[in-house]
């Protein structure tokens, strides 16, 4: 959630440019945009919305990849497990993440693209509880589990990425280059390629994501929305936004794993 306060109005930017439906915008200019017709606070629309999906997703994979790691580690007394040790466990905790958290994540997708829609097709949700209470009430509680496939690939594919490059990265800086396992330099380097490989791996299922949770016409059909974006902006839309995609990960994988770091620390709850 920390992250997520930091990070919101490049969220938000790579919401509004993979939703968009001519390519080519930065950005920059989707942000001044955005500042200049809409106004400074919109930068921050749908908070409550995205610091719930960070509350609900996050919690929840970061908490079993951990959990699931520890009890192998007493299990086996074996303090660095294996690649092939942490990836399955990622991709368990990833998907059940994706699960915990999608409601909260259809709700953010469409408070941060709102405003970009026509008057007459904007959902207006104050919050994120009012706005998963009318999802319910407008269109069925099932409606909450749209865009459920491409966000559970996206989940497994994120905490794989994340968590399981991280452990490696941490891994391989103290061990080749020697670096203070407990300093934030180290910390800090390790995240940095961790958000790299996330944004790269992730980026396709985000994309699809985003635009079945966003979409009206098609009732959030994957295989209609897939095709008809094929067809009018090609194979490359699947990686619309991925510079933004990289600068909001970046310093949101960072942020979350330096926190997560000093929790760790203080044991606080890992």
């Amino acid at each position: 959630m920390i992250a997520c306060l930091v990070t919101h109005p490049l969220d938000l930017a790579k919401v509004r440019l993979q939703t968009a439906s001519t390519p080519g915008q930065s950005l920059v200019s989707m942000i001044y945009q955005i500042i200049t017709k809409e106004g400074l606070f919109k930068i921050y629309s749908g908070l409550t919305a995205s610091l719930l999906r960070q509350a609900t997703y996050s919690t929840a994979r970061f908490g079993i990849y951990e959990f699931l790691k520890e009890k192998y580690v007493e299990t086996t007394n074996n303090s660095k497990p294996s690649t092939a040790v942490l990836l399955p466990m990622s991709m368990v905790a990833g998907a059940l993440g994706g699960l915990v958290g999608n409601p909260s994540d259809v709700v953010n997708i469409r408070m941060q693209n709102d405003s970009s829609l026509p008057v007459d097709q904007r959902r207006n949700y104050r919050n994120a509880f009012d706005g998963i209470y009318r999802v319910c009430k407008d269109e069925g509680a099932i409606s909450l589990f749209r865009g459920l496939t491409p966000n559970l690939v996206r989940g497994v594919l994120m905490t794989a990425s994340q968590v399981v490059t991280y452990d490696i990265a941490k891994n391989l800086l103290v061990d080749q280059i020697h670096m203070d396992p407990a300093k934030k330099s180290t910390h800090f380097s390790a995240s940095l390629l961790a958000g790299l490989v996330a944004t790269t791996v992730c980026s396709p299922a985000d994309v699809v994501k985003t635009r079945i949770m966003n979409d009206k016409g098609s009732g959030g059909n994957a295989v209609k929305i897939l095709t008809s974006a094929v067809k009018n902006e090609g194979v490359g839309f699947m990686f619309r936004g991925w510079l933004p995609s990289f600068i909001r990960l970046g310093p949101h994988t960072i942020v979350t794993f330096l926190a997560l770091e000093q929790l760790r620390k203080f044991k606080l709850g890992m």
